[in-house]
């Protein structure tokens, strides 16, 4: 069991993907920037997928932000927090670039 999220264009092809483990609680975090929480089952996704537009991806951008600042991208990747902060912020940055093309893109929770 486990959280296996991925961000797909409109062609259906997966431009991203991130997987925390079951009881990894960084996972909460990430459904609270894209403010996803209804697709939060516990141990996984709900497996159902939502289309978010440019703006809501923007925000998302800016919760993440705001949640954890800048602090750390000069840090060593040795640190599993660091590199897992940086894997949300690749995940969320692939969304943006897909949606400022596209308009919007679908993320599957699973």
């Amino acid at each position: 069991m486990g959280h296996d999220i991925s961000g797909y264009n409109k062609s259906g092809e997966e431009i991203c993907y991130i997987r925390f483990g079951k009881l990894n609680p960084t996972a909460t975090v990430f459904y609270n920037l894209f403010d996803a929480r209804d697709f939060h089952a516990g141990v996984s996704g709900t497996g159902a997928s939502e289309t978010y537009t440019l703006a809501h991806v923007e925000k998302t951008l800016a919760n993440y932000k705001e949640f954890y600042g800048n602090d750390f991208v000069e840090l060593k990747d040795d640190d599993f927090l660091i590199r897992e902060r940086k894997e949300i912020l690749k995940f969320i940055n692939n969304c943006l670039e897909t949606a400022k093309k596209e308009g919007s893109v679908k993320v599957f929770f699973g």
